[in-house]
Parts: structure tokens; sequence; C-alpha cells
């Protein structure tokens, strides 16, 4: 892995191909690249939330769900790089779910939709979920095209739901609440 990095100018990709990581390569706009350009993207997100002010009281906590979510998506980046590859397990799907009940368990049932908001760490919590559900269609059509794993298509799907939970547990651990939709606020133009 040393030498894998050591030169990050190339120009192999000046005529709009990149290379995937067995070798072959495919233009820079096909439906695989597209969708590890998204989970990347992604990526990047949940670092900003990591890089984020978060609440004392959940910070370790979301610090060490975080960190685990950005090492599977870099290997879901991984898995997208390879065609044909697998690397996202149903253990780390499962795991999602588990945390998504664990910041759940404390919070008040909704009776409204949300907008996305309240604290800059919530509010990039809601960012990086947009961007979830994005790199999840992109994922899903890859798979119109090409075979990718359930569980790429899982995790991605219940990673936005976390980041929604995530979102509205670090509003009210900042001592804040949900932003609601009021739907009967009438027009004023």
């Amino acid at each position: 892995m040393g030498n894998r990095l050591s030169k990050i100018v190339t120009r192999t990709g000046d005529a709009g191909t990149t290379g995937l990581g067995d070798g072959s390569r495919v233009d820079k706009d096909s439906p695989r690249i597209d969708a590890l350009g998204e989970v990347d993207e992604l990526n990047s997100l949940v670092g900003v939330l990591r890089a984020s002010a978060l609440p004392a009281a959940i910070e370790a906590r979301v610090q060490e769900v975080l960190s685990v979510v950005q090492h599977d998506l870099f290997d879901l980046g991984g898995e997208l790089c390879i065609p044909g590859a697998t690397a996202v397990k149903t253990e780390q799907v499962a795991q999602l779910e588990a945390w998504a009940e664990e910041f759940n368990a404390s919070l008040t049932p909704l009776k409204e939709f949300i907008l996305p908001g309240g604290t800059l760490a919530a509010a990039h919590a809601h960012l990086a979920r947009t961007v979830c559900r994005r790199a999840e269609r992109s994922v899903v059509r890859l798979a119109h095209h090409e075979a990718v794993s359930d569980q790429a298509r899982q995790y991605l799907n219940r990673l936005s739901d976390l980041l929604f939970i995530l979102g509205r547990s670090l509003n009210k651990e900042a001592g804040g609440s949900d932003v609601l939709w009021r739907h009967n606020r009438g027009h004023q133009g």
C-alpha cells in the first residue's frame, strides 16, 4: 500500500476515463463512478459532522459510531471500485439498525414532519442524510446495469435512517428540539 498513492497527479484520467480497483478503465460518468463518487461525498460529509461541535452528553458515542461509519463507507467504496466484489457485510447493516434503535430510544415519537436544521451539527446530519439517499439512488441505478450486493443498498438505506435519528438526537441533547414543518402557516407574498 505504501507506493500505491505515492504519485497523485498521473494524467491517466485526462481522456475522461478512470481506473477501477481491478485495473480496468471506465468513463468518469459511468454509473459505477457516479455511485462511487456519491459514497465518497457522503463519507466527506460524515467527516464534516464529526468535526462539528457535538453536545457533550453524546459526543463520545456519536464520534465512536461515526468513526465506524466512515470506515464502513470506505469498505463500500472499495466494493464499488472492484466490479463483482463484496465488502459490506450483513453484520454492518445490523449494526446500523442497532445504533438507530439506541439513539431513537430517548426521542419522542414524531407526529409531524420536521425540517432539516436546529443546531449546526443536526443540520450537518440532515445534509449527510440527503447525500446518503442520493448515494443509495446511485447504487440502485448501478444495480440496473451491473451486479451490486444487497448489503450495499441496505447499508445506505439504514445509514440514512440513522443520520435522520442522529439529527434529532443532536438537537435534543443540545437543549433544542426538532424544527417542525408548519403546514397550516398560510402564505404571505
